[in-house]
């Protein structure tokens, strides 16, 4: 063990007695929101400590979102979790054995979502930290936010930073309630079938940030494993730069949820000198099959980042904002202007994004300043002159305080990026004057702009997107799934007569779209069949989406743009796993397999993408776990994949290996000795879990990793337990008195011998012992009742009660997670 992963951190943080542990894992239904500005974070012991103005940084993993009083659109997440049994089933239970086994009778018909949709109320059915719930919540529509100076002045005098940089501030206050679009959202698919949405969302981003440079390395002719660029040339900076920025949003990832699991510890720590036994997420009968918050943070912050690229069409903008105040003194000009600009200035999208997405033109009225009759007026002119997809906006310049009576917090967004939420703790810990981060607004504000979203979303964005699926449906896909589209499809990959592909080493057929920089121009057959898959997708048609990309995967292939392949190959697999079932359970596992294999070969040798390998295995492995059956055993070997490929960093590691254990928990046996369930492996994995947290000093979640362990060894037989194995009982053991030694008291609080690093001093001699009595190490485990945190399995026989009775006076008093 190195220093580094041994040392545990020097901000402490004291929690109250009867205040839950950040690492409670209670369903979202039971949870009770947090309030704002009630944590108390100081310790006197410490030299430093972090503020009590910066607890709310940390608020996505003490209190999961959805279960917070001060969303948006909190109503309808509370009233859509009440609506569902207090005892409901996890959805991996629900989905066991339906789709790769025999399970439910009607599977075939339903989709996934409408499967776990089917045992609770609406609004999806499934927690708002599950991950099919986050998968649904990233591949939403991208609306971009374009505004003027004077609506810059406007959202800086209600209190908002963001506002110094160019749209930021509406762009700020507007993002949190696209989150989750109020009430019902009427969705068409290709066929005219209309279905309601209550858990439907909207991205809102800054115009013209975020695009990813060119990836050169691998785009283009590169063979297998090959970092070359078009034509097999080195890559230029822009493909380096584009990889780059991937590896360090994974590190970014990384250390934001490091940061989380620190102020756990910390948190810990500073209850453990109470005089009440702290509170740990152990002492209550946590669902093993429960998502943990830091592995919902890990997987939102990786769903958060992804760029503007060029290979998929998920964040380019579907519509944009554009804003001016009724203080500006020539509006028309200035709407004007903000349309040039997004057509043709400097921020205008790059050729691989469609320049004709929806503008839609909104007027932000003065309420307290400002002439409501010339603001009425103006709005008229604006819909005579740009149409109907129009809006008048109207809030209060003031800014609300925290004592108005009529003012609510406005929390912070789920989806910020990993390096915004890094950035702010940073600056909570290096500023000493940092101050709460939550803003707050007025209550007629939230109601108008809730209005304003869902106008704009049900009334302009989903129908422009449902007129252009039927548009490139009819015109550009139904002509390739033809007769003569497949003659086509046949010429390009069999140029007759020419050797340019041969010879060229490589690279693509002079009848090929693909642009030898590495990307399909927005007006090719390709990128329009692209975005409409993903337009498809972002509107749950996933039988459409499906078979569109379906047939985008061997165009990518014959034109070796291995990253698009590999987008392509990805999106399809997961259309397929989320679509009703219509064949064979072997002959469906097989092409999701075949279709993950060939995205994580693209993605990890021939482009050197690790957030693409990272994010396709994850979610993959994720929704067959819900298909329960066979899909079970699949998605442990592709988390297995994930290890041995080393993708991930410490912190990934272990949430991977908590996950895989999760993914064995889930799968459930027959009969009353439930034959077939993967009990074993669960714990098995818990361990591994363990043990990779022990190294990185998150003793409390290593604590709750044997913890999971412990249970699944004690739904076991009393002759197939862990006793029956001296080498494992001695390492559980050993592993067990590693977490003890780090949750003491006196541990946690940096005395006793313990330095500023957090170095347990006492693991020389632990090692040492750890070949001596094993008898009596094995018995540790099994201590009287009260007794240590031992891993208690089935009862053993008492054969030795001399040795018993010889390690009852060495067991460890009792510490609260007996």
């Amino acid at each position: 063990m190195t220093s580094s992963s041994s040392r545990l951190p020097k901000t402490r943080q004291s929690l109250p007695p009867n205040t839950r542990h950040p690492l409670s894992q209670t369903s979202p239904s039971s949870e009770t929101p947090l309030p704002a500005r009630q944590l108390p974070l100081h310790n006197t012991n410490n030299r430093r400590s972090t503020p009590a103005s910066a607890a709310s940084l940390f608020r996505s993993t003490l209190t999961p979102p959805g279960s917070r009083s001060a969303s948006p659109a909190g109503s309808l997440a509370r009233s859509s979790s009440a609506a569902r049994s207090p005892a409901r089933m996890s959805s991996s239970t629900l989905m066991t054995g339906s789709v790769f086994g025999g399970g439910i009778s009607a599977s075939k018909n339903q989709s996934l979502l409408d499967a776990v949709d089917s045992d609770g109320g609406g609004g999806g059915g499934v927690g708002p930290t599950d991950p099919l719930n986050l998968l649904l919540r990233s591949f939403v529509p991208h609306i971009a936010i374009h505004t003027s100076e004077d609506v810059d002045e406007l959202v800086r005098d209600k209190g908002f930073r963001g506002a110094s940089r160019g749209g930021g501030g509406l762009w700020e206050l507007l993002r949190p309630f696209g989150e989750r679009v109020q009430g019902r959202v009427m969705i068409r698919d290709s066929n005219g079938a209309a279905k309601a949405w209550e858990d439907f969302a909207v991205r809102f981003v800054r115009f013209g940030e975020g695009v990813e440079e060119l990836e050169g390395a691998g785009a283009a002719g590169g063979g297998s494993g090959s970092s070359s660029g078009p034509n097999g040339k080195d890559a230029g900076g822009a493909g380096k730069d584009g990889r780059r920025r991937r590896e360090e949003l994974i590190a970014e990832v990384e250390t934001v949820v490091e940061r989380h699991l620190r102020f756990a510890e910390g948190a810990y720590a500073g209850s453990a000198g109470m005089s009440s036994p702290p509170l740990t997420p152990t002492r209550e009968a946590a669902d093993v099959e429960a998502t943990s918050p830091y592995y919902a943070l890990y997987l939102r912050r990786l769903l958060s980042g992804m760029p503007l690229a060029c290979h998929e069409s998920f964040a380019h903008p579907v519509a944009c904002v554009m804003a001016i105040s009724s203080r500006n003194p020539a509006p028309i000009e200035a709407l004007q202007k903000l349309y040039r600009e997004t057509s043709t200035g400097q921020r205008s999208p790059p050729p691989w994004v469609d320049g004709e997405y929806l503008r839609y033109y909104v007027l932000v009225h003065d309420e307290e300043n400002g002439d409501i009759a010339k603001s009425m007026a103006l709005f008229e002119q604006m819909k005579r002159n740009f149409g109907l997809h129009c809006h008048l906006l109207r809030l209060r310049s003031s800014q609300s305080a925290e004592t108005d009576d009529d003012s609510i917090p406005l929390p912070r967004s789920d989806w910020m990026t990993a390096a915004e939420e890094l950035a702010d703790i940073e600056e909570s810990e290096t500023r000493e004057d940092f101050e709460d981060p939550t803003r707050y607004i007025f209550e007629s504000d939230a109601t108008a702009i809730r209005t304003f979203v869902r106008e704009m979303v049900t009334q302009s964005v989903l129908p422009t997107m449902e007129r252009n699926v039927s548009i490139w449906n009819d015109q550009v896909a139904s002509r390739r799934r033809g007769l003569s589209g497949r003659f086509m499809s046949l010429s390009k990959r069999f140029t007759f007569g020419s050797s340019s592909r041969s010879s060229s080493g490589g690279g693509s057929s002079s009848s090929s779209n693909y642009d030898a920089l590495g990307f399909y121009r927005a007006d090719s057959p390709e990128a329009i069949m692209r975005r409409l898959a993903d337009f498809a997708f972002m509107l749950r048609d996933w039988k459409l989406a499906m078979s569109t990309y379906d047939l985008l995967r061997s165009d990518f292939q014959n034109d070796k743009a291995w990253m698009y392949h590999a987008s392509a190959n990805e999106m399809a697999a997961l259309a397929l796993l989320i679509m009703p079932q219509n064949m064979s359970s072997k002959t469906r596992l097989e092409t999701i397999n075949q279709m993950l294999e060939q995205a994580f070969y693209s993605y990890h040798l021939r482009c050197n993408s690790l957030y693409g390998a990272v994010r396709c295995t994850v979610l993959g492995l994720e929704l067959l776990r819900l298909r329960g059956g066979s899909g079970i055993d699949e998605a442990v070997q592709w988390g297995t994949r994930v290890l041995e490929s080393r993708l991930m960093g410490t912190v990934g590691d272990a949430l991977l290996k908590e996950r895989m254990a999760v993914c064995y928990a889930s799968k459930k046996g027959a009969g009353s000795q439930a034959w077939g369930s993967r009990r074993r492996k669960s714990a098995l994995w818990s361990v591994l879990s363990a043990k990779a947290w022990v190294a990185q000093a998150k003793y409390v979640q290593a604590h709750k990793c044997l913890n999971d362990a412990r249970r699944m060894y004690a739904l076991l037989p009393g002759e197939c337990g862990v006793q029956s194995f001296g080498v494992a009982s001695d390492f559980l053991a050993h592993l067990n008195d590693q977490v003890k030694a780090g949750l003491r008291p006196d541990v946690a609080r940096g005395d006793d011998g313990y330095g500023e690093d957090g170095l347990d001093e006492t693991e020389v001699d632990e090692e040492s012992e750890t070949l001596g009595n094993k008898r009596s190490r094995r018995t540790s485990l099994i201590g009287p009742p009260g007794g240590g945190a031992g891993l208690e399995t089935a009862p053993l026989h008492d054969t030795k009660p001399a040795t018993m009775q010889g390690r009852k006076e060495d067991a460890a008093p009792d510490d609260g997670f007996g």
